[in-house]
């Protein structure tokens, strides 16, 4: 049957109502199924060529995984199963926990148009492109994503995309968010940049941005207002950026103050915090102040890594938005904006550098992509390249993609296959060792032991 009917007729389709598990059959009708406990319950053994189970640094040959329901109930080889049990044979594939990207701007349809469509799109609009990213997102093996602060700072469409996702309403990656990152007037969180022309168009963005303003008072109230209307975690624009075309990655956007009425109200209402930052300045003082993890740190230095690696503080790196400069690729490079590219250009030798400096580090590493140039918002396989690219052991990447990023989330209940973990579950059909294409090749995913669609990230 096609897919358009299949989908339009709910074939497969299972919801659950007050534990009872409920399934539309070819008419679009609702049947019983079984009980998500004390009644029938489904079970399913996945057959694995080979296993990383986001734990130990190896692939274990001839592994099985059984689900029952939506929770991984063993790991082993040659599982008992009832005869009532599906089996999923992926005997061919590498088998892994479902991937996690911990930084994704998430609410553009295409990222081609993402800065203008941020400033004239409305809030709807950019919800709807939040959904349409988690959707292929959890296509292509990524079952949990991260969102640092939606682009557009006053924008809690987010939320609500959460939830429905969560109550079942829609398909897609499992959503941790904040809301807009914290910031300065003219900071790279302030889009108006852009606007700098007409400056009384500018001035009324700024002045609609809940995120943007001054002072230890201003940022504790936004931090106070933010977990109101449920952020996860708090993210600071601590620094310039590439991107942006006014300001500098060199730049120290916040005061030592505006720091820490950010990071210690965070704290204080249970929430833990991350920036934006490149220098190593201001990595150092958000490392005394505290800070629970950074984004990017693409500037680092030896002592700053040092620093990290003795407070346990984590670092997002990612790599990928500068790649086509830390290896070149004029191609690539030419698809961003000209001030990116100047940009990228200068900081060139510096950006290599770091690059080097991080991979030789011990610094606890998670994996995300932020793409806003190139490549769209859902491609979230292309990082796992630029780490075996720069010499990254691809078992580190894998952690950093799986229980690495299942830490600096909060979501114990996933990165890893191991008893009583949710079943999220994914498979590949290229090399993870060898092959820097492999996480855009998905060949199974399954999210809370639903299994899912998949589609191949290839160009192609």
């Amino acid at each position: 049957m096609k897919l358009w009917l299949r989908k339009l007729l709910h074939i497969d389709r299972e919801y659950t109502i007050i534990g009872t598990i409920i399934k539309r059959d070819g008419l679009g009708r609702l049947f019983f199924v079984g009980k998500r406990s004390g009644g029938t319950v489904r079970t399913t053994l996945i057959r694995c060529g080979k296993l990383f189970d986001g734990i130990r640094e190896e692939l274990q040959p001839g592994m099985e995984i059984l689900v029952k329901d939506n929770r991984i109930e063993m790991v082993g080889k040659n599982l008992p199963v009832g005869e009532e049990c599906r089996v999923v044979d992926l005997s061919d594939k590498t088998v892994t926990p479902g991937m996690i990207d911990a930084h994704v701007h998430a609410d553009a349809f295409d990222n081609d148009k993402m800065f203008m469509e941020t400033i004239f799109a409305s809030s709807t609009y950019r919800a709807l492109g939040t959904l349409h990213t988690l959707q292929h997102a959890l296509r292509r093996g990524f079952t949990s994503i991260r969102v640092p602060g939606t682009i557009e700072p006053f924008d809690y469409g987010i939320a609500d995309v959460a939830r429905s996702i969560e109550r079942g309403y829609f398909d897609g990656a499992r959503l941790v968010y904040s809301f807009g990152a914290l910031g300065t007037p003219g900071g790279h969180t302030d889009l108006s940049q852009r606007l700098y022309q007409n400056p009384l168009l500018a001035e009324l963005y700024t002045s609609k941005v809940q995120g943007l303003g001054n002072g230890a008072d201003f940022f504790r109230g936004a931090v106070r207002q933010q977990v109101k209307y449920g952020a996860q975690f708090i993210k600071i624009m601590a620094s310039g950026g590439f991107a942006s075309p006014n300001d500098s990655p060199e730049d120290k956007q916040l005061t030592d103050e505006e720091f820490a009425a950010i990071i210690d109200t965070a704290h204080a209402l249970g929430k833990p915090c991350t920036a934006h930052v490149y220098a190593p300045y201001v990595m150092q003082c958000l490392l005394d102040l505290g800070i629970d993890g950074m984004e990017h740190g693409s500037l680092m230095d030896e002592e700053t890594a040092e620093r990290f690696e003795k407070s346990g503080t984590y670092l997002v790196p990612t790599f990928l938005p500068y790649d086509e400069i830390v290896h070149p690729d004029e191609e690539k490079l030419a698809k961003k904006e000209p001030g990116f590219q100047q940009k990228l250009r200068i900081y060139q030798k510096r950006l290599q550098d770091s690059r080097e400096i991080i991979r030789k580090s011990n610094i606890r590493l998670g994996y995300g992509t932020d793409l806003v140039a190139v490549y769209q918002p859902y491609e979230n396989g292309r990082e796992y390249a630029c780490w075996l690219r720069s010499g990254m052991d691809p078992f580190r990447a894998l952690k950093a993609a799986t229980s690495v990023n299942a830490q600096i989330l909060g979501l114990d209940q996933v990165g890893t296959i191991e008893p009583g973990k949710l079943a999220d579950i994914a498979a590949w059909n290229r090399d993870l060792l060898t092959d820097e294409n492999a996480l855009l090749d998905c060949a199974f995913v399954m999210k809370d032991g639903v299994e899912y669609e998949t589609e191949c990230g290839l160009d192609g």
